[in-house]
């Protein structure tokens, strides 16, 4: 597992993230207790899955697994913290909220949360992308 900071954009208004990314093996071991699929995001940037898990000592992780393509297998697995996790839960479940306010009326130009959630991961995931776990 390697750890690295993320710099987002001053208009992102995300403070600097500590992102964890994890080989297969740290993966095996932190989801050793279960998962809990929670949610998922098809960006330009990959396919993402947001859900926890829990070790053999019960201790939880807040992970994302990307998809690149149409790979079958993950390209990366982050882990991170659980306040950095909750922004990202907060911002999906914001964007059915206003999805639901929008009603039928959607226009393409709009910056939903969604939106801001999908540009997040781009940085993380570029940020991430020569690190070996």
């Amino acid at each position: 597992m390697k750890t690295f900071k993320v710099q987002f954009h001053q208009e992102d208004q995300v403070e600097t993230m500590t992102v964890q990314k994890l080989s297969e093996d740290d993966f095996n071991n932190r989801t050793e207790g279960g998962t809990r699929h929670l949610f998922e995001l098809d960006t330009n940037a990959g396919f993402f899955i947001f859900f926890d898990g829990v070790d053999k000592d019960g201790a939880e992780s807040y992970l994302v697994l990307q998809y690149e393509d149409e790979s079958e297998d993950p390209s990366a697995c982050y882990g991170f913290e659980l306040r950095d996790f909750y922004q990202f839960t907060a911002l999906y479940l914001n964007d059915l909220e206003f999805q639901d306010e929008m009603g039928e009326e959607e226009d393409e130009d709009v910056y939903t949360p969604i939106h801001h959630l999908a540009h997040l991961m781009y940085h993380i995931v570029e940020e991430g992308k020569n690190i070996e776990a």
